[in-house]
């Protein structure tokens, strides 16, 4: 599963370093992802919204087998 979910965020990371951010891939614990903001998106007040409504909503689509992404 890790190596779909690191493809997953391989095609959503381009979106978030258009505005200067970009996420890396801490753990994956049971079907939890755990991510790790970084640039523009550490600091952003969106983040938590880009997190679940963009990224986690785009990852379950790709690896049906994920039931949640946590930020780190």
């Amino acid at each position: 599963m890790r190596e779909r979910v690191e493809e997953a965020l391989e095609s959503i990371r381009p979106v978030l370093q258009a505005d200067g951010g970009d996420l890396e891939l801490v753990a994956i614990e049971g079907n939890v992802v755990k991510l790790k903001l970084k640039g523009a998106c550490s600091s952003c007040p969106m983040a938590a919204v880009t997190l679940k409504q963009g990224v986690e909503v785009r990852l379950k689509a790709i690896v049906p087998e994920v039931d949640r992404v946590e930020a780190v």
